[in-house]
């Protein structure tokens, strides 16, 4: 498919501002729709820290290991 090259393009103010009240006035992004957005990246963050904490304790219990096992040899 390739690159799409947007530089040719010429936007106005009153382009945008013409689309951003179209926008608004069709109600096609609503304030729920909006505080989904926000819970997904909450949730997403608290992943991402769970699998961090995950992955540290995986790490802190192989090397634990590893130091026993050392200590028994």
């Amino acid at each position: 498919m390739g690159r799409v090259d947007n530089a040719r393009i010429r936007r106005t103010a009153i382009r945008n501002a013409q689309f951003v009240s179209f926008v608004d006035a069709s109600g096609c992004f609503s304030a729920r729709r909006a505080d989904r957005y926000d819970r997904r990246i909450r949730r997403q963050k608290i992943v991402k820290g769970l699998v961090k904490l995950a992955a540290a304790g995986g790490l802190g219990w192989v090397a634990l290991e590893s130091a026993r096992a050392i200590a028994m040899f």
